[in-house]
This record gives structure tokens, C-alpha cells and sequence, in this order.
């Protein structure tokens, strides 16, 4: 099966900086995006950005311009790099990762999260 190791996550001040990662194993098929989604308590889950097997990326709104994905493909990892941490982006970061096993049948796997906190 899928599995997705994530780590990265962390205690920062406002404008500090992290940089997730996630490295991927167990894939069988082809991966067609990667990204990652948060939940703050009490809010639902959003996505935060993500990059496909084309390299072409996604940013939310609210990040756009201080985080940036990237990949290594020889590693089969992503990473977002956070710069200009806000408050506001405290919650657990869920890596995700979706492709395709074959035509018309797909998988779609998360790794654990990680807490990111941006507090004084």
C-alpha cells in the first residue's frame, strides 16, 4: 500500500519560516499530484497547495506568495516551504497524494499530519 512519511511541523513565531516534507513509498502506478491540506479546530479542511506530475501548482489565496511546493522526484517526496507564518496558519498539515493504478481506477492517500503552531 501507499505509505506517506511526513515530518517538518513544528512551534514557530510569526514570521518564521518551516519546510514540510513527505516522502512516498509503495506506489504502484503513476502519481498525478501532491500537495497538502490543513484543519484548524473547528474549520473544515482546505487545501493548502498542491504540484502535478506536469509540475503545475496550486496555491490557496490565503498563501500564496509565502509558501512554496516543490518535488524531488528521485526522492518521491514534496515539500512546502512556509515563509511569513501568520497566526492564522496554525492547524494540522495533512500531506496528500493522488494518481492512478491504472485507467480508471486511482488511489488517494493521506500521511498522519503534522501540528504547525505560529504563536509568540
Amino acid at each position: 500500500q501507499v505509505q506517506l512519511v511526513e515530518s517538518g511541523g513544528g512551534l514557530v513565531q510569526p514570521g518564521g519560516s518551516l519546510r514540510l516534507s513527505c516522502a512516498a513509498s509503495g506506489i504502484i502506478g503513476s502519481i498525478s499530484r501532491m500537495g497538502w491540506y490543513r484543519q484548524a479546530p473547528g474549520k473544515q479542511r482546505e487545501l493548502v497547495a498542491h504540484i502535478t506530475n506536469g509540475g503545475s501548482t496550486n496555491y490557496a489565496d490565503s498563501v500564496r506568495g509565502r509558501f512554496t511546493i516543490s518535488r524531488d522526484n528521485a526522492k518521491n517526496t514534496v515539500y512546502l516551504q512556509m515563509n511569513s507564518l501568520k497566526p492564522e496558519d496554525t492547524a494540522v498539515y495533512f500531506c496528500n497524494v493522488w494518481g492512478t493504478v491504472r485507467p480508471g481506477t486511482t488511489f488517494d492517500s493521506w500521511a498522519q499530519g503534522t501540528q504547525v503552531t505560529v504563536s509568540s
